[in-house]
Order: structure tokens, then sequence, then C-alpha cells
């Protein structure tokens, strides 16, 4: 395994962290066997770091995950990061949403502390721009989120604080740029490399989108986040399954955020980059090698759906970042030029 400082942190987080979401949905599934194993797996590999969330499952990630971790009595050995997302009711006392957010996740996973809090609501310029979305206002301002977050780290239950990327760029500039939060997760990948895009040089992975796309630009805010020291994990890696050969997960048929529709477009692109790199190339291989090569992320997030997916992904690790050459080919292809139109 290898190993990356987590911005200001200090923490050298695995450069593959086990994501405990809903498209693989090995950790929202009753399977305690399969789960066990794989996160058997991811820690006996070197993996050191889990994401989940209160909304994975209606709270059966975490629970899943508390359970596996304590049968294989590794709950000290790993960080485990999770998150709160606010309804639109929930902003008339933001704090007391967060804690008791907080505290029903502590109950699911069995412990008393975490290393990470998140925020997983959208940040666009009014509330509701997006589903679920606040605005700079309601995580900066008075009673906001960061105060609410700043308490709990005080107190000592949360080591640190971070946002989720989603969103509209310039609103999350806004958050970023105060240097409050110490990470952030930020959807990149070869299908939409936005938050990274104009990072030149052999040690950076982010190029300039081809034209014609016409998916969320993140507006390099992976920029932004390194100014600010923050340690980024790269979500969306495999562009929920697109870049995977894999189906629609379930979850995919009914999320608002990254929905079925997208799924369909990032497959197709995703034939077109197979023809770009041959057809024998393995695209998962190459997603999670262009994603670590962006000097200024400190860590892929993978969901892994059992242990098989922990071997090839120390199998892509060990390969290294993608050579500067393929991705400048990647770069002045055309292969994301598509409209919404083409996919349907």
């Amino acid at each position: 395994m290898q190993f990356r400082t987590l911005g200001s942190t200090g923490i050298r987080v695995s450069a593959v962290a086990f994501g405990a979401g809903p498209v693989p949905a090995l950790m929202t599934s009753n399977d305690n066997h399969r789960q066990r194993d794989t996160l058997r797996r991811a820690l006996d590999a070197g993996v050191n770091w889990i994401d989940t969330a209160a909304t994975y499952g209606n709270g059966q990630s975490e629970a899943g995950l508390g359970r596996a971790l304590r049968d294989l009595s590794a709950l000290e050995d790993v960080h485990i990061a999770t998150k709160v997302r606010l309804a639109a009711d929930d902003l008339d006392d933001i704090e007391a949403k967060v804690r008791e957010s907080l505290e029903s996740s502590f109950k699911r996973l069995g412990v008393s502390k975490i290393t990470l809090l998140q925020l997983h609501n959208s940040i666009t310029a009014c509330r509701n721009d997006e589903p679920t979305s606040v605005s700079p206002s309601d995580v900066l301002g008075t009673n906001g989120v960061l105060s609410a977050f700043l308490k709990l780290q005080d107190e000592g239950v949360v080591e640190h604080i971070g946002l989720t990327a989603i969103g509209q760029a310039e609103s999350l500039r806004n958050v970023i740029n105060t240097g409050q939060f110490a990470t952030i997760q930020v959807p990149y990948n070869l299908l939409n490399p936005t938050a990274g895009e104009q990072r030149t040089g052999e040690s950076n992975a982010g190029e300039s989108v081809s034209a014609g796309f016409t998916e969320v630009d993140y507006g390099n805010v992976i920029e932004d986040c390194a100014r600010e020291n923050m340690g980024v994990f790269a979500i969306r890696v495999f562009a929920g399954g697109a870049l995977a050969g894999q189906p629609p997960s379930p979850h995919t048929y009914k999320t608002k955020f990254f929905p079925l529709d997208l799924f369909r477009r990032d497959q197709q692109r995703g034939d077109n980059l197979r023809d770009l790199l041959g057809t024998q190339a393995d695209l998962r291989e190459s997603a999670l090698r262009f994603v670590l090569s962006h000097a200024d992320i400190s860590s892929a997030i993978i969901g892994f759906g059992d242990s098989s997916h922990v071997d090839d992904a120390l199998s892509y690790l060990e390969a290294g970042p993608l050579p500067a050459e393929l991705l400048r080919k990647i770069a002045s292809s055309n292969f994301r030029a598509i409209t919404p139109s083409t996919a349907e």
C-alpha cells in the first residue's frame, strides 16, 4: 500500500480508501460474511481509511461497518469518516440536527469519536438550488454548519471536519477558501476531471475538458483545496460503475445526485474511451491510475463489492500513475464530447 499525507491533518492515509456507500451495496447489504471478508482483505492490504455516511442505506452502512469492525477487533486500527446531511427542516436548528445525526452514527458504529465528520449536502448559491443543497451562509453563518462542527471538534468527539464538493463551483469555493475545513471529497474521474482541470506537468492528471462537454463543471476546485492545504479524497473514481463495466446499481435508479441518465452517458463515454485506449485496456485500471496521477489527491475512495476488488485495486496501484504521454493523449481527444440526447 502507498500512503499520502492528508493535507493539514498530517495523517498518512492509504492511497486507496474503503468506500462503504450504496453503489457497490456491500455495506448496505445483509451479507455479514462477505462484509467481513472484504473488510479483512482491505485491512490486510494496508487500507486505513473507511468512508461511510448516515444516509447510506438509512444507517445500514454504519451499522454493518461497526459490526464487521468489531468482529475483526479492528475498530482501533482504522480511521472512520462519516457524514451529516441536513434536510430543509433541519436548517432552523443546525447544531441540534448535526448532534442528533452524529449521536445516531456513533450508536450504529459502536464508537464514541471519529476521525472525520463531513457535510454531505451540496453547496449552492441559494438553498435548494439543487436537491438538499445549502448555501454558503448556511455553512459559514452564525449558528451554521461550521459553528456546529467546530463545537464537536472542541469537545473531542470529532478530530477533523470536512466537506463534500458537490454543488456549484463558486459557492464551494466560498466555503473552501475560508481555510476552516481540513478535507474535501471531490467527484473526479476520467469522464469528468473538471475538479482538477488545467493542472499541468507530469505529476498532475487534470486536463481541460473537450469541447461539447455538458456535465457539471466543478471549476478546478482541487486547486483551491491545495492552496488551503486541504486533504482531497477523490470520489466516483469509476463513475458509479460505468468505468467498471457494471450495470446500473439499484441506488443509481433512485438517487437524485448522480442519476441513471448520467450513468448512461458515462457508459457511452466509457465506450469512447475504450476505443481511444484500445479494446484490451482495463478501464478500471486506467481510471484509478488517472485519479492517483493528480499530485493533490490524497486518496481515492473505492466502493469494494468483494475481496477480489481489493486485490484488483492493489494491482492497479502498483502500476503507478498513468504516463504523461497517455495523459496528453486523453486530454487531446474528444471522447467526452457527447450531449445528453445522444445517450438516450
